[in-house]
């Protein structure tokens, strides 16, 4: 085996199936998402009127209750940089909170380009500037997503039990029922949701696999395992339940003050915010960028559910979407800048 301009080969000057192989799988994971988010996307807005987006955003939206949602939504990476720091401790690993806070602003900016990429940015950050064991790093990621998912899961289970009533209201005043509703889905939207689905089973049929890989490797095996154990010996567990509340509750309101920028999601109030915010945060699951596509899908049809009318859905999700997604894109390049001029501390 041997390499010739960048390509392996073997003695029979043929390219090695398995590094072929791996080539075609990374592509596919860049690949794939992009065309999955832009299929439903493209499927949303294709008869959209686009240029009566900008008339919305310079005379029909109030802009200063978006701008007041950006320190919520910079306040929930900085939280869980902040917390990251506290699950690492107890491995005897220290980094500085500024490097922490920017590998967190980094790895979402960079699964804008890759999805899922982020977990691995902010570990391989972490690993450069302060010479924090990746694996160990990784293990805390893996603890991190697993708390964060039970607290979504609570809360979407404690948002259903209240909003059944509403939604019931909700069909009693306007004489919609749940059969109605599904007769409104067109075939293009079962196709869709099915996608989804669809990609949230490959999804997972993935991750099964990677962590199969990862039990071949028995030091990434460990300092995974030391990461999920550490949650045990953090040292203010109080703080750090604290810190994973006020990670969402920002989240939360870096989304809800949205509601206010416009005039026909303004009344709809705090149940409907909810709401839409439970389904979004299940939709971003699907591995495109930043959620574009099964966010703009979840979201819509929850706004609509709500009595919104359907164009106006559209052009809360997409103005809504599109700036918070400058916002991270704003934040990973000033994490850049700032780490470029951070000393490395090995």
């Amino acid at each position: 085996m041997f390499k010739v301009q960048g390509s392996i080969f073997n003695e029979n000057c043929t390219f090695a199936p398995m590094e072929t192989k791996n080539i075609l799988a990374n592509i596919a994971k860049i690949v794939l998402p992009l065309i999955l988010g832009g299929s439903i996307l493209y499927w949303m807005y294709r008869d959209f009127d686009f240029q009566s987006i900008k008339h919305v955003m310079l005379h029909e939206m109030n802009w200063t209750w978006m701008l007041l949602s950006f320190p919520f939504g910079i306040l929930a990476q900085a939280l869980r940089g902040w917390r990251w720091r506290q699950t690492l401790e107890p491995l005897g690993e220290k980094p500085r909170s500024s490097v922490a806070t920017n590998s967190v602003f980094l790895s979402y900016a960079a699964s804008l380009v890759v999805p899922r990429i982020g977990e691995f940015t902010r570990c391989g950050v972490l690993k450069r500037w302060d010479g924090i064991s990746f694996s160990k790093a990784l293990g805390t990621v893996v603890t991190e997503r697993a708390i964060d998912s039970l607290l979504v899961l609570l809360v979407t289970v404690t948002t259903l039990l209240f909003e059944m009533s509403i939604f019931g209201t909700f069909f009693q005043k306007t004489g919609t029922s749940i059969d109605s509703i599904m007769a409104k889905f067109s075939l293009t939207g079962y196709l869709v949701t099915a996608i989804c689905g669809l990609a949230v089973l490959i999804l997972l049929h993935l991750l099964l696999k990677r962590l199969s890989i990862y039990n071949k490797v028995k030091a990434t095996v460990s300092g995974i395992w030391q990461g999920i154990i550490s949650l045990k010996s953090v040292k203010n567990l109080p703080l750090f339940l604290v810190l994973t509340i006020g990670i969402w509750l920002s989240y939360f309101l870096h989304y809800y003050l949205t509601f206010f920028c416009f005039d026909f999601t303004s009344d709809l109030g705090l149940d409907c915010a909810m709401v839409t915010f439970v389904v979004g945060s299940i939709a971003v699951i699907v591995p495109t960028p930043n959620g574009a596509g099964p966010w703009h899908f979840a979201v819509k049809t929850m706004l609509i559910l709500y009595g919104v009318a359907d164009h106006q859905a559209l052009y809360f999700v997409l103005i809504v979407h599109t700036v918070q997604t400058m916002l991270v894109i704003l934040l990973g390049i000033c994490a850049w800048i700032r780490l470029s001029f951070t000393k490395r501390q090995i």
